[in-house]
């Protein structure tokens, strides 16, 4: 009997031996978790921890025969481009961490993308859209993301065929680089799909009173109104909306419908309400970390209680991603084979079946449109992965 209890003392303590030098691999972050983009940058992040705690549970990555546990660096870039640039040039000089997981935002992807290119660091992303990402000849920048320009393509021709027949539309824009690009690319559909632009104008970012641009808006009678901004835009330009009795027959955002949030903030006015998506939960697609799109979903609710949205889910796919670029190229610090690894990346993720250009732009993925009905997101376009039909035209305010 004390030959097996020492036996199993010292497996016990062989265990914990191996545990405490087992080799890590190390990324990093700097996120916006304070700031007017808290709410994004931190479900970006929630993405990235449910990918670290499934990976780790498995045992790691492999690399070469050996398993590395991945432990992930966080900073708060507090919602300023600048600072996430600083921040992450501390993570590569001082922390010496060359595998960068991007933040949340077009701007700050645009800062601190440049930091990884200029120290021959490597980035993935799955938090930002802007078109301008991919149009300096960085090498080391992949993004997950359908670029702004193609953000409101599928909402408008959701539209097509409807009746009574939309044939006005308003197009209003924060003006940051990610908003004024959807909103450009907005403009250029619904132009080629025969709609009139009656109202196209920016705002200030962060601008918490959009009532001057309501009026305005309500003056030309649009079909469609699109709204090309944030969280915080959205809820602001829903709630004027309604108090100044706007009642299109589309009302949509680029950001705000996929966020749990939106309907919690809004409650019944979120209604009928659509919403351009990188991701929805009823994909039905393959994972090589979590078996398929709804175990990932799954295993998001079990964590956080909440339902994910393409926030979080493009954190995690861009995770995945990084993940099997370093097991293809058989190392965890040899940027140009990691690089190489990704320019070639052809697989199928919770996110979609990912290709990316010689730009690091993402290719073919397409995007869904979600409407609010019921108090509940659902997927309603594409028709191949909608839940339900769309509810058109939208019922005036109550």
């Amino acid at each position: 009997m004390k030959r097996i209890i020492i036996a199993v003392i010292l497996s016990i303590s062989l265990l914990f031996a191996v545990t405490a030098f087992a080799e890590e691999i190390v990324f990093g972050a700097a996120l916006s978790l304070t700031g007017k983009l808290a709410k994004e940058g931190t479900l970006v992040k929630n993405g990235y921890e449910l990918w670290k705690e499934a990976v780790n549970k498995k045992g790691g990555i492999k690399v070469g025969g050996k398993n590395y546990t991945v432990k992930i660096i966080y900073y708060d870039d507090e919602s300023d481009p600048n600072r996430g640039a600083k921040l992450v040039e501390k993570l590569i000089t001082v922390d010496k961490v060359k595998l960068i997981l991007g933040p949340y935002g077009s701007e700050s992807v645009f800062a601190t993308s440049a930091i990884t290119e200029k120290y021959g660091a490597i980035m993935v992303q799955g938090g930002a859209a802007a078109d301008k990402l991919y149009t300096r000849n960085f090498k080391n920048l992949f993004g997950i993301y359908t670029v702004a320009t193609e953000y409101m393509d599928d909402i408008i021709e959701l539209t097509k065929g409807k009746s009574p027949k939309s044939e006005t539309v308003a197009i209003v824009y924060s003006n940051d680089l990610f908003s004024t690009e959807v909103a450009k690319g907005a403009k250029r559909s619904a132009e080629k799909n025969g709609l009139k632009v009656v109202f196209y104008q920016d705002y200030p970012k962060g601008t918490q009173d959009l009532s001057t641009v309501i009026v305005q808006i309500k003056g030309k009678n649009p079909d469609i109104i699109l709204g090309c901004g944030h969280f915080q835009d959205t809820i602001v330009m829903v709630k004027q909306l309604k108090d100044y009795k706007v009642n299109p027959k589309v009302l949509g955002f680029s950001v705000g419908p996929t966020l749990p949030d939106f309907v919690n903030s809004l409650k019944g006015d979120a209604e009928n309400i659509f919403g351009s998506a990188q991701w929805t939960m009823t994909l039905k697609y393959k994972d090589p970390v979590f078996g398929s799109n709804q175990e990932f979903v799954k295993a998001y609710k079990a964590k956080y209680k909440e339902d994910p949205n393409y926030h979080s889910a493009g954190g995690t796919a861009a995770a995945v991603i990084f993940q099997r670029a370093i097991e293809k190229a058989g190392s965890i610090d040899d940027i140009a084979k990691i690089r190489a690894a990704l320019s070639s990346f052809n697989e199928e993720t919770l996110y979609g079946k990912i290709k990316f250009d010689s730009t690091g732009k993402v290719t073919g993925k397409g995007m869904a449109v979600v409407q609010i009905i019921g108090g509940t997101q659902k997927t309603v376009f594409p028709d191949y992965v909608a839940e339900t039909k769309p509810i058109y035209p939208k019922p005036q305010w109550k």
